[in-house]
C-alpha cells in the first residue's frame, strides 16, 4: 500500500495544478514528468503526502499512544530528517522553525479545511473495526486540521482504506457505503478540477476507484482530473493497493524509478511490512 500510494504521489506531483494541455499530453504514464515549473520537485520523488502518511504509519506500527503529541513529534521527526518540498508554503516554513512536537502543538493554528489531513490518512484503514478508524483519523486530522471538513475528509480518506482491506462491498459502492459513516454526498461522482479543499480530493478519489478495475486506469484518471491531483492519487491508489478488485498493474517504470534514498522505495516496502504484519 505504500509503495502504490507513494507512486501515485510522486507521479502525480508531476501534475499538480498544471495546465489542462500539460496534463493531457503527458498522462501517459510511462514515466515520471518534470512539473513545468516546480522545479525543485524532481521526477520520481514524493512529497509531503507521503512523508505525513510515514509519520501516521511509524506510529501505528511502533503501538506509541495515539495522542496529539505524539502525533505532532512523528509529523516534526519525518519532516526534519528528510527536508523536501512539496508542503504548503507557510506549512514548510512553520516545520522549519518548530523545535518538537510539543513546539508544534503550541503554535499550530488547526484552522484548514484543506487536505493535509485526508492525504496521510490510508494506514489508519488498516484498522480493525470502523469506530477504530473514525476515532483515529479524528484525533490526527484535529492535530492540523480541527474543523468539520478537516476531519471528515480524514475520516472518509481511511475509510476507503478499510472498506477495501476489508472486502466490504463493490468498489462502485464505495461512496455510499462511507456516507453511512461520515456526514456528506460521498457518493456523488467528482467532475472538473480539484481544488484544495479536504473534499474535493477525496470525492475525486472515490470516483475515480468506483469507475476502475486497474491501478493503471485509475492513476490516469486521477491525473485527469487536473488540480491538486498528487493527493487525489495517493489516496485512491492506497485503497485500490488493499483491493482484490483492482489488478495490480502499475507500470514498471513508475515502481522501479520511485526515489529509493534513506527513506525511499526500500524503506516503503519494509515499513509496509511492517503494518500489514
Amino acid at each position: 500500500m505504500l509503495i502504490e500510494l507513494a507512486v501515485g504521489d510522486a507521479y502525480g506531483a508531476g501534475f499538480e495544478y498544471a495546465p489542462p494541455e500539460f496534463v493531457t499530453a503527458h498522462n501517459t504514464l510511462r514515466g515520471y514528468v518534470q512539473h513545468p515549473t516546480h522545479l525543485g520537485i524532481r521526477p520520481g520523488a514524493y512529497t509531503d503526502d507521503t512523508q505525513m502518511t510515514l509519520a501516521v504509519a511509524e506510529l501505528m506500527v511502533a503501538g506509541d499512544p495515539w495522542t496529539p503529541a505524539n502525533l505532532a513529534d512523528r509529523f516534526v521527526t519525518a519532516f526534519r530528517r528528510d527536508p523536501r518540498e512539496g508542503y504548503a508554503g507557510r506549512f514548510h516554513d512553520f516545520l522549519l522553525t518548530v523545535a518538537d512536537g510539543a513546539d508544534f502543538l503550541r503554535r499550530i493554528r488547526p484552522e484548514s479545511d484543506k487536505s493535509g489531513a485526508a492525504m496521510r490518512a490510508a494506514p489508519i484503514g488498516l484498522l480493525p473495526t470502523v469506530a477504530d478508524v473514525l476515532h483515529h483519523a479524528r484525533v490526527q486530522a484535529a492535530v492540523t486540521h480541527d474543523t468539520p471538513d478537516g476531519i471528515a475528509a480524514a475520516q472518509a480518506a481511511a475509510l476507503a482504506v478499510h472498506y477495501t482491506h476489508n472486502d466490504l462491498g463493490p468498489l462502485p459502492e464505495i461512496g455510499a457505503w462511507i456516507a453511512g459513516h461520515v456526514p456528506g454526498d460521498w457518493a456523488r461522482p467528482w467532475r472538473g478540477k480539484v481544488g484544495s479543499k479536504g473534499r474535493m480530493s477525496v470525492a475525486a478519489a472515490l470516483t475515480a476507484l468506483a469507475g476502475s478495475t486497474s491501478a493503471r486506469e485509475l492513476l490516469r484518471r486521477c491525473v485527469a482530473f487536473t488540480g491538486d491531483v498528487d493527493t487525489v492519487a495517493t489516496i485512491a491508489l492506497a485503497a485500490a493497493a488493499r483491493s482484490a478488485q483492482v489488478t495490480p498493474d502499475l507500470p514498471p517504470v513508475l515502481v522501479e524509478t520511485l526515489e529509493n534514498g534513506r527513506y525511499g522505495r526500500d524503506y516503503l516496502a519494509e515499513l509496509n511490512a511492517r503494518l500489514l504484519g
